[in-house]
């Protein structure tokens, strides 16, 4: 940094990431507040206004720094620099959140080192993911009232998983439970997926579906809250998306006509699992859904942002247990690689890449309709108009001769819109058909309508 950047930061004032201080004088708490959020600079020998008061600058003030950093835990990354006789300390956004310093935690709100309050700690340590609710120990639940038999044992078939011993050893070896004194413990994990009632534990985890007739999603036709466990959540949001999916048909020459389906289902179920997987199940208010449009689905998941998240490229497992247990019965898998799937599968299927829009809370997936499917379907349209078209046209003829029997073909062409050809064409046509015939010559005959 020169003097004329200096000036400058000096001119604009503290704020997110600048810090003025005389001294160093509870520099610790604003070390953390910076290493907590997103970095900044600390400015020693600058007072509050902005006005340079100055402090000596010698390696023996830098040491001091360097042990107050050292002091707080983790260690913060800081790097020093001078400018005359004001000190810099360059501190990076931590990398092992949360940092905490000798009076406490800290996190840089606007232009404030503000200390967290014990809620705001818990929130905190949620949003790093040092406290992950898929682990926590879930006191409500009694082994083995609340356990499902069934549903672990259909567990076990999908994972392809036999004669690994008692069901105790099982549950322990696939991390859903911990035994304290001779008593099993489950893990919110094992709750989702093997208690009897899952939601009389966690109501939150409900899958929302719901079909609209319309557009705007104002007018609803079908709405399911969906319950059990997250493996059978996702087959259920699955059936509510083929019961109501409209196919079209690929005429191969085949006996068998091939299906073609409006959205790539395999895609959806990747994303589905997704959703389900990683959603942020300390928000209680919020359930995943699916929303069933005339021209789109759309999948919303409160997922609560991980910091540094980067679609496509951060590999994000927010629920370790969940996601393992996912990729034991080939739900999914445990790299974080869904979107790679799901774009090969909508390769494949010619189905568009689906939207993804996401904010600090919400994450939104939206499918479109296949264009193999939308072909189809137009040309079956058109198909289906010019047919009713035809069938419209040939009813008219019939009108015609049951009230003229005398009726000519120029006559016919006139009041119906056809070409003379046009007539002779579907005239010739009701003949094969045998539901009209002529009675006599052109001149002097007439028709009779036979059905």
């Amino acid at each position: 940094m020169n003097k004329e950047e200096l000036k400058l930061m000096l001119q604009e004032g503290e704020g997110y990431k600048i810090e003025f201080k005389e001294s160093l004088s509870n520099i610790d708490k604003d070390i953390v507040a910076f290493a907590n959020s997103s970095g900044g600079r600390i400015f020693v020998g600058v007072t509050d206004k902005g006005e340079i008061k100055g402090i000596k600058v010698s390696n023996k003030i830098k040491t001091k720094i360097q042990d107050i950093a050292n002091n707080c835990r983790p260690v913060p990354e800081i790097l020093l620099e001078s400018l005359g006789n004001v000190l810099i300390v360059n501190v990076r956004e931590g990398t092992d959140k949360p940092y905490e310093c000798s009076s406490g935690f800290y996190k840089r709100i606007g232009s404030i080192s503000q200390k967290l309050k014990r809620d705001e700690i818990i929130d905190f340590f949620k949003s790093e993911g040092k406290i992950r609710f898929d682990e926590l120990i879930n006191e409500r639940f009694e082994y083995p009232e609340d356990f499902d038999k069934n549903r672990f044992r259909k567990f076990l078939e999908l994972a392809g998983l036999s004669g690994l011993g008692s069901v105790e050893k099982v549950l322990l070896s696939l991390n859903v439970a911990e035994k304290q004194e001779g008593r099993l413990y489950f893990n919110n994990a094992g709750v989702l997926f093997f208690a009897k009632e899952p939601q009389r534990f966690i109501p939150w985890s409900v899958y929302t579906v719901v079909l609209f007739k319309n557009r705007e999603g104002t007018d609803v036709i079908d709405r399911k809250e969906i319950t059990g466990s997250l493996f059978e959540i996702v087959e259920q949001v699955m059936d509510f998306v083929r019961l109501y999916t409209k196919v079209a048909y690929r005429f191969t020459g085949k006996p068998r006509r091939e299906n073609i389906y409006e959205y790539p289902f395999d895609a959806i179920r990747e994303a589905v699992i997704n959703s389900v997987m990683h959603k942020y199940y300390f928000e209680h208010g919020h359930n995943n859904i699916l929303r069933f449009f005339p021209d789109k689905i759309r999948i919303e998941n409160y997922w609560l942002k991980p910091r540094n998240f980067v679609l496509g490229k951060t590999v994000f497992r927010r629920n370790h247990i969940i996601a393992d247990l996912f990729a034991r019965i080939h739900f999914g898998e445990k790299l974080g690689t869904g979107f790679e799937r799901i774009r090969q599968i909508c390769k494949k299927e010619n189905a568009p890449f689906p939207d993804i829009e996401f904010d600090d809370n919400y994450f939104y997936i939206t499918f479109r309709q296949s264009r193999e499917y939308l072909r189809l379907a137009l040309a079956e349209t058109i198909q289906k108009t010019v047919e009713k078209t035809v069938e419209k046209t040939v009813e008219k003829i019939l009108l015609l001769m049951k009230e003229n029997p005398k009726i000519t073909i120029s006559e016919l062409s006139k009041q119906t819109g056809l070409s003379r050809r046009g007539v002779e064409w579907n005239i010739e046509k009701l003949k094969k058909e045998g539901r009209i015939r002529r009675i006599g010559g052109r001149k002097g005959g007439h028709w009779e309508v036979l059905n």
